[in-house]
């Protein structure tokens, strides 16, 4: 495979000069980030809902055409994994440190603006069914439609696994696609790097303040922070001078089955017919409000419920298309053999039917202690996100075995996330080689460590989540220029 130079030395550049930026002003990038995130926010939410509804539709029509019998490669092709592993790794990679870090945090910070608005009861309902909907079907369906693409054009058609594969492939003899495939491979890798530092920045902060609490401190400070964030690099450079391969399917296995466990002892040991009552409960409601609620804009509310709408909905749209290409080119790696339309049912279904009941659990109990009247939970969600779950866990038997069991399961989601990651930058950056040259992934895994520590100095999550936006921002637009050529490649198809 011939290395593409130009495209390595650019990417490399440019986000070597984002994370030294950010190391040296994290305010002042934290700032230029701000304001050209939330103009575009202002202006173009619309599309980028309409965007994500439309992503989502998309893979619906595919699952259920003509076309959902075409197999991802040759006709004789089968999946090289078991679908529990297949939809554990993509999981680990697409979600898995947000779902530990969010799990209690989230759904009582909307029920603590919510509850101005409506009763109690109905503002913890509306929590629920807003966090699913955030780590729901629409996520997954950016997630499912980017990493379909290029599996498709990758398995069935013989092209490298690149963002710019597609545009490249139908349209072999126009200069204007090898340019746009060119800039198209450059704005997945800055949006795979931002999304993939803001992640570890997110781990670190959740370990860092796991471990202090097993010391029995009131919060992480800037030492043990460093010094998780030093270990987790330390963990996984080594990890990219090696093949990726079944070690990763068992280190996401591991990963996924803490997290099970942990949902699992919550509700034994939980108020478990609460728990059971709001997991039924919220998917329910989910089912019936996912749709329209994607095309949801809050157009004619106050200017706070349009700060909440952008500052969550559309951040976590833009987060997941941050990740797409990343997740995109992992998922399209470990699903050859699959059709389109088991394709698309694995990765829209478990997935969201996890997320209803991770925080149906983990939510539900937070909600629930609220609504009794402890707001301790609520207190600790508004100032110290990260240490929400672990507030949780001590109330319950057996915490340190909770906490330690989610500090792992945090740990390797990020060590995982970031050696996939590290595969795929190098594969993007050379050209679409599907084995990159461990000295490339070496320097990648370096990048991304760097561009994580920046986010880490910009001090809070809500810094993070800007400066996530304003790397995948750009890519929104390649998003609905892949899927017309997907289109325009299925029609040469004869239906199976």
């Amino acid at each position: 495979m011939t290395a593409k130079p130009a495209l390595l030395v650019a990417s490399l550049a440019l986000i070597a000069a984002i994370g030294l930026w950010g190391v040296v002003d994290s305010a002042g990038l934290v700032a230029i980030a701000s304001v050209i995130v939330d103009a575009y926010f202002r202006s173009r939410g619309w599309f980028l809902m309409l965007t994500v509804s439309g992503m989502l539709v998309f893979c619906l029509w595919l699952a259920f055409s003509r076309f959902g019998g075409i197999r991802l490669g040759a006709d004789d092709d089968r999946p090289e994994f078991s679908t529990p592993s297949w939809i554990a790794m993509l999981f680990a990679a697409g979600m898995g440190v947000g779902l530990l870090f969010w799990a209690v945090a989230e759904p009582l910070t909307h029920f603590a603006f919510a509850r101005t608005a409506m009763s109690a009861p109905v503002a913890a309902q509306q929590a629920l069914v807003t966090t699913i909907f955030h780590w729901g079907i629409h996520a997954w369906a950016i997630y499912g439609t980017t990493a379909l693409i290029i599996a498709y054009f990758a398995f069935r058609r013989g092209t490298p696994m690149l963002v710019s594969a597609p545009i490249v492939y139908l349209f072999p003899r126009e200069r204007w696609a090898r340019a746009l495939g060119w800039m198209s491979d450059f704005m997945a890798i800055v949006a795979i790097a931002i999304g993939v530092g803001g992640s570890i920045a997110m781990g670190v902060f959740q370990v860092a303040d796991g471990i202090d609490v097993l010391g029995g401190g009131t919060g992480a400070g800037a030492a043990l922070v460093g010094t998780v964030f030093v270990a987790m690099v330390a963990c996984y450079l080594p990890a990219l001078m090696t093949d990726l391969g079944s070690g990763m399917a068992k280190l996401s296995n591991l990963a996924m089955l803490l997290a099970i466990g942990l949902a699992v002892f919550v509700v034994i040991f939980g108020p478990t017919e609460v728990l059971l009552n709001s997991v039924l409960g919220s998917f329910g409601q989910y089912l019936t409000n996912a749709i329209p609620r994607g095309f949801q804009t809050f157009t004619f509310f106050d200017d706070e419920v349009a700060t909440w709408f952008k500052s969550w909905t559309l951040t976590y749209m833009v987060w997941w298309i941050a990740w797409g290409p990343f997740v995109g080119v992992f998922v399209a790696r470990i699903s050859k053999g699959r059709t389109i339309r088991e394709f698309v049912f694995g990765v829209l279904i478990g997935p969201t039917l996890f997320s209803v009941v991770w925080f149906g659990v983990f939510g539900g109990i937070g909600l629930y202690e609220t609504l009794q009247g402890a707001g301790e939970l609520a207190t600790m969600a508004a100032a110290n996100a990260e240490r929400a779950t672990f507030a949780l866990l001590g109330r319950m038997p057996f915490p340190v075995v909770t906490t330690l069991g989610t500090i792992i399961a945090a740990f390797l989601f990020i060590v995982t996330s970031v050696v996939s990651a590290a595969f795929v930058l190098g594969t993007f950056s050379t050209g679409g080689d599907p084995d990159p040259r461990p000295r490339i992934r070496l320097i990648w895994g370096v990048l991304l460590g760097v561009v994580g520590y920046a986010m880490i100095l910009s001090g809070s999550m809500d810094a993070v989540k800007k400066l996530i936006a304003l790397g995948a921002l750009p890519f929104v637009f390649i998003t609905v220029l892949l899927m017309v050529c997907l289109v325009r490649a299925l029609g040469e198809e004869t239906a199976t």
